[in-house]
């Protein structure tokens, strides 16, 4: 129920951040964002399997040029579809507040990246921290460079 739920919010998340270009949906306002709003992006990403085009609604944040997500999907056992997704066809786009269709190319990021990159995410949005207790397995933290 959880993920169902989680679907049908991203949906009219991105439904209403592109029809402004992010004026609306480009903060994250819920739970640990309530008081702190957290950057928001669209992710634009192929499926592994189908080929198809998906946009889902991601944290991020800034390290230098690079753009930072976590696959925490709330804490669930899995994995998210869209971190698969990247991992099959990293060449993805991004749309940011006033800036679409930015190409990016995703990586998992390395063990010692990962260690400096958790914190800095967990200060960002402090459910992060919450998520990684609630799972069994080690949340990804993904690296979007521009190409």
């Amino acid at each position: 129920m959880t993920a169902a739920l989680m679907k049908y919010m991203a949906r009219i998340q991105v439904k209403v951040f592109t029809a402004t270009d992010g004026r609306i949906g480009a903060k994250w306002r819920v739970g640990a964002g309530f008081r702190h709003p957290v950057p928001t992006l669209l992710l634009e990403h192929r499926g592994r399997k189908s080929g198809r085009l998906f946009t889902t609604p991601l944290l991020y944040l800034r390290s230098g040029d690079d753009l930072i997500l976590v696959a925490s999907q709330g804490g669930l056992p899995k994995h998210p579809q869209w971190y698969f997704n990247l991992l099959a066809h990293p060449e993805a786009h991004v749309h940011l507040k006033g800036r679409r269709n930015l190409p990016v190319k995703a990586r998992v990021a390395s063990a010692d990246e990962r260690r400096e990159l958790w914190p800095r995410m967990v200060e960002l949005y402090a459910d992060f921290a919450k998520y990684q207790d609630w799972t069994d397995r080690e949340i990804p933290v993904v690296v979007l460079a521009p190409r």
